[in-house]
């Protein structure tokens, strides 16, 4: 399924073990640079790899492209940014990752995620354990977070 050399722990990944490993598969763009897209219809995506305690995936964003907040269920992650930036915004604060840096969170962290820049950026994604559910939201009139829908690993 990939190319990209990983090795099963067999037991969840810890948040900055997952922060640690997207930065080191976003550094060896080599592995992984020839199987990117670009689309200006929505973020492209790929998954790099899977086993039973984690997955990696690789995404692609145009100006523009974003998330929309979401979390990862019970799973914990980490991004890693390893082309152009993006704005990673909680409902109260925004920071920009740049090429080489990474952000690494637990269950339940609502986040979105997006390109403001005016170039592509490419980023690499750790989940552990792999992810089963994402859950969508959206911003009420009062700045709180309302679930708008479940999505399962089977929709993506």
């Amino acid at each position: 399924m990939t190319t990209v050399t990983e090795q099963s722990t067999h037991a969840p990944l810890s948040p900055a073990q997952m922060a640690e490993r997207a930065k080191d598969i976003a550094g060896r763009a080599e592995e992984w640079v020839h199987r990117v897209r670009l689309s200006a219809d929505g973020r492209w995506y790929e998954r790099l790899h899977q086993d039973s305690d984690h997955e990696v995936w690789l995404l692609s964003w145009m100006p523009g492209q974003s998330t929309g907040f979401h979390d990862h269920g019970d799973a914990s992650g980490a991004f890693a940014v390893a082309l152009g930036a993006l704005e990673e915004r909680r409902i109260t604060i925004a920071r920009t990752v740049s090429a080489g840096q990474a952000r690494a969170f637990g269950p339940g962290y609502v986040h979105d995620v997006g390109n403001i820049s005016d170039a592509p950026a490419v980023s690499v994604h750790v989940y552990s354990p792999p992810l089963s559910v994402m859950n969508r939201y959206d911003l009420d009139d009062d700045g709180r977070l309302v679930q708008l829908a479940a999505e399962s690993a089977g929709d993506w």
